[in-house]
C-alpha cells in the first residue's frame, strides 16, 4: 500500500476528504518527530511502542578487504509490536 492509498483507506473510514486526512497524518508524524527528538516514546495502544535508541560505536570489517572501520555512534528508531498485534497476525 502506498501513501495514496492509504490516505483514500483512512478518509474513507473517518469520514473525512483526503486533504483533511493527509493534513491529520502530518500532524502525528510532526508531534512523534518532537517527542523523539525530545528523547521520549511514542506507545500506541493495540499498535505497540516507538522510541529512539542510541548505537554505540563500533568496529566493523570489511569482509572482501579485511579493512577495520570505526563506525561512529548513532541514534535509531525502533519498533516494538505490541501482544494484541502479535496475536492478530499470528
Amino acid at each position: 500500500m502506498n501513501n495514496k492509498q492509504f490516505l483514500t483507506e483512512l478518509s474513507g473510514r473517518c469520514q473525512m476528504s483526503a486533504d483533511s486526512a493527509a493534513r491529520q497524518v502530518e500532524n502525528l508524524i510532526g508531534v512523534m518527530e518532537k517527542l523523539w527528538q525530545d528523547g521520549d516514546s511514542v506507545s500506541l495502544s493495540g499498535f505497540g511502542v516507538l522510541e529512539v535508541k542510541k548505537k554505540n560505536e563500533r568496529v566493523s570489517v570489511n569482509p572482501s578487504t579485511g579493512v577495520r572501520m570505526l563506525v561512529p555512534p548513532k541514534l535509531v528508531l525502533t519498533y516494538k509490536p505490541s501482544s494484541l498485534l502479535k496475536e492478530k497476525l499470528k
